[in-house]
């Protein structure tokens, strides 16, 4: 492929510009790796911030935008407002990037734009009208599930319904109360960011709803029929505009196509090749979410109390008020045999691998979307444990749409968690043990990635799509 981007057939190309979080920038990688095998020359447009690096996609053609990020929001602990500001500081660096990728490109064959469009992260909502004012179409690709993002679509209903605090109102006392039109959610299970204030959460969710509506061509989701049918035709129904549902991505993407925000550890695979099928947990609460060292405590009692085998993701930063961030916490000294006895320990995993070994028998996950696409499509049961943002929907869908795991509690508590931990990796049999029903999903979302499958058909139709735009 030519440095520049261009298709080597067609010459028509599409620009992309991921949210520089890994967890947001491997979706849009993948997606990139399909739209080009279909055609499609790629220019992957970035932030310095959180970049990528180009070295390890030598396919696609990677182009700074060159921000200036304010320190105060590259460092913020408060994850909504760093959004806010990335979106910001953002804004006219991409327009800027995007008018001179127009003007490189010149007209195509028949009059026709080298840039065919756009496709941005579904987080950038100040992205499509930048992309408008040029005179190029922009498609957001959301990196969270379809169930997630209807319920933000839906947000303003639910304020109005009083399913979020107005005025210092609170709604404590309707916690545990179903939401309409989104069930089986509860109102504890609507997104929200601790650390932040709802009002301004509530403005962000706005900000993202708003541009969809008013500057999106379409929406792109990782997810498939399967699993979340009746809340695409639903997203469909809001939007009136196209809704493509192309995933699960990383079964149909190379493996390749991947951001590792940090370097996995691969010796814990020959550690599960010394275990029994279907035996050990696996635990990882993603790259972002932190817990206390009360609660790391708590789930080290707990998981030795359930007498299971364990692979556990302790990332250096992961557990607060543990001292030093590069060192792993401190264990209670009573546990220090049984963690080396039956447990292994690891500042990252290659979790696709890990998830995909024949030894683990479940996931003790914080949701995230990536995380639980990736357990559904390999047939493993999770115990869920959602820490923020869209990861409590998804959980909940594990739980009581699916049926394909167990929730850990809202109080972390080490019996009742190790009891929850054997219930989990029983082999339980019949239709609806959380095994089983993973393994049924397993076998839809294989279905879904087959040639001619749903998910290849859905890619067809976003690239047939994207040309007429």
């Amino acid at each position: 492929m030519a440095g520049d981007g261009r298709s080597p057939t067609t010459g028509r190309r599409v620009v992309m510009f991921p949210f520089p979080f890994a967890s947001h920038t491997t979706p849009m990688l993948q997606l990139a790796g399909l739209l080009r095998a279909r055609g499609l020359g790629v220019t992957m447009l970035h932030a310095d911030f959180n970049a990528p690096d180009p070295a390890r996609h030598p396919e696609l053609a990677f182009v700074s935008i060159r921000e200036s990020i304010p320190d105060e929001v590259a460092t913020s602990a408060d994850l909504v407002q760093q959004m806010i500001g990335l979106n910001d500081a953002c804004e006219a660096p991409f327009h800027a990037a995007l008018a001179a990728e127009l003007a490189r490109g010149g007209g195509g064959q028949s009059g026709q734009r080298e840039v065919a469009c756009v496709v941005v992260d579904g987080q950038w909502y100040k992205m499509p009208g930048a992309a408008g004012r040029v005179g190029v179409p922009a498609l957001a690709l959301r990196t969270d599930g379809a169930a997630a993002f209807l319920t933000l679509l839906s947000t303003p209903r639910l304020r109005a319904d009083g399913y979020f605090p107005i005025n210092g109102m609170c709604t404590r006392d309707r916690l545990d109360e179903v939401v309409l039109g989104l069930e089986p959610l509860r109102v504890r299970d609507l997104i929200r960011v601790d650390g932040s204030d709802d009002e301004t959460m509530l403005h962000f969710i706005a900000c993202v709803t708003d541009a969809m509506r008013a500057s999106s061509s379409g929406v792109v989701l990782n997810t498939f029929d399967a699993i979340e049918a009746p809340e695409l035709a639903k997203i469909r129904q809001e939007l009136s505009r196209p809704a493509f549902a192309v995933g699960p991505l990383h079964l149909l993407a190379p493996a390749a196509q991947q951001e590792e925000q940090h370097a996995p550890d691969r010796g814990c695979l020959a550690w599960l090749d010394e275990r029994s099928p279907r035996s050990v947990l696996y635990v990882s609460l993603g790259s972002v979410a932190t817990i206390d060292l009360t609660a790391f405590e708590e789930m080290a009692w707990g998981l030795a109390g359930s007498g299971v085998p364990f692979l556990w993701v302790i990332r250096p930063g992961s557990v607060r008020g543990a001292g030093d961030d590069d060192a792993p916490p401190p264990f209670p000294e009573e546990l220090i045999e049984t963690v080396r006895r039956r447990g292994k320990i690891v500042a990252w995993s290659p979790q696709r691998e890990v998830l995909a070994h024949p030894a683990v028998g479940g996931f003790w996950t914080h949701c995230g979307w990536n995380s639980t696409l990736e357990a559904v499509c390999e047939g493993v049961p999770m115990l869920v444990h959602p820490c923020f943002g869209d990861q409590t929907v998804s959980a909940r869908y594990v739980t009581h749409r699916w049926g394909t795991g167990l929730d850990v509690g809202r109080v972390f508590e080490r019996t009742a968690m190790a009891r929850t931990i054997r219930r989990l990796m029983a082999r339980e049999l019949g239709p609806q043990a959380p095994r089983e029903r993973a393994r049924l999903l397993m076998r839809q979302a294989r279905h879904c990635v087959e040639e001619g499958g749903p998910a290849s058909s859905a890619l067809d139709d976003l690239v047939e799509y994207m040309w007429g735009l």
